[in-house]
């Protein structure tokens, strides 16, 4: 079993390249989708998308549109 550091990555600019293109052509192509639990709109809800996640019922990302 090995631990995942982000720091192997960003603190290397090869590897950051090498994963940025990864990800960018997994989305482009399709293969990769983002999951969304919820949608805020406004920093109105700023204090409701906390406390969604406060809650811990999300599975997925949050997302507050501006």
């Amino acid at each position: 079993m090995r631990g995942w550091v982000a720091s192997e990555i960003w603190n290397h600019p090869h590897r950051y390249r090498a994963a940025q293109e990864k990800i960018l052509a997994g989305l482009a192509g399709g293969h990769l989708k983002p999951v969304i639990a919820r949608t805020f709109d406004g920093l109105e809800q700023i204090r409701a998308a906390n406390e969604f996640l406060e809650s811990n019922q999300q599975v997925g990302k949050v997302v507050v549109t501006l």
